[in-house]
């Protein structure tokens, strides 16, 4: 099947998703056929705000698939969800608060502010990353302000990079300078593509993810950012045989990176151990 076809019937598969019409997903499953490509889509999962419960956690991790889990720093379970998530192969990134534009909003626990001075940059985002066990990057959790924020960006920007960390920037405003920022200084780095579960609905985050294997058909990788919502497993467990049947390869986010210099000493932290309590 190629790209163009996939596309169209793609499409015809969200269109009955939507509508409730069985008829057009059932044609585009039966098929069982493989899309061809040159080079088969690769598909980074993203769950953000882990840290609060196990037991959503362990929804996704029994999903088998692969996962980057972004595990938010300072909370009760942040260290032993993050030793157990590593002990079964996937991937950690730090998942660090940042401030929103709603001052009514907490973003929590070791959050970024954007009259933060440079050295209170550092010393916050130095603890948020010794918090978080295994993690080898970082993504914004919240942040609309903060990301809009040059000069705080390029501070925090600059702590991460000295951990040898990549970088994800989660989008959540479109004035974020911190994907181009990474980019500027050399950094392994990228943008998330689609959020999966905006709107807590299990077909709709069904539809989502074939947005975003549409995406990444057209570019060659995509992003997407879901949460631990019960709707987002059970869409997750529902889709998992798609990216099979469609030839997409679902792997870790550091595999979609734009590499930049130095991308290989990313595992290099800024002390010897990340482990010790």
């Amino acid at each position: 099947m190629d790209r163009r076809k996939f596309l169209f019937q793609s499409a015809s598969f969200l269109c009955g998703s939507i509508l409730g019409l069985n008829g057009p997903a059932r044609a585009f499953a039966s098929q069982g056929r493989k899309i061809h490509s040159p080079e088969s889509p690769r598909i980074a999962l993203i769950i953000d705000d882990i840290g609060f419960s196990r037991v959503r956690a362990k929804e996704f991790l029994e999903l088998g698939i692969p996962i980057t889990f972004s595990i938010l720093p300072r909370l009760k379970k942040s260290r032993e969800l993050a030793m157990e998530i590593h002990e079964m192969g996937h991937e950690i990134m730090l998942h660090q608060p940042m401030e929103p534009y709603n001052p009514e909003i907490d973003p929590g626990p070791g959050a970024l502010y954007a009259g933060f001075s440079p050295n209170r940059i550092d010393h916050v985002l130095e603890e948020n990353i010794y918090s978080v066990p295994y993690a080898t990057g970082v993504n914004n959790h919240m942040g609309s302000k903060f990301t809009a924020c040059q000069k705080g960006v390029e501070e925090a920007l600059k702590v991460i990079n000295r951990a040898g960390y990549f970088f994800v920037d989660s989008l959540t405003t479109s004035r974020s300078t911190a994907y181009k920022t990474a980019r500027r200084m050399h950094m392994p780095s990228a943008r998330r593509n689609r959020f999966l579960d905006n709107i807590p609905d299990e077909s709709a985050i069904v539809c989502q993810l074939h947005k975003l294997v549409r995406h990444g058909f057209r570019y060659g990788h995509a992003i997407g950012i879901g949460h631990p919502y019960p709707e987002t497993v059970r869409a997750l467990g529902r889709f998992s045989d798609n990216f099979k049947r469609y030839g997409v390869s679902l792997v870790h986010v550091s595999r979609v990176l734009r590499p930049g210099p130095g991308a290989a000493d990313k595992g290099k932290l800024l002390k010897s151990t990340t482990t010790q309590s």
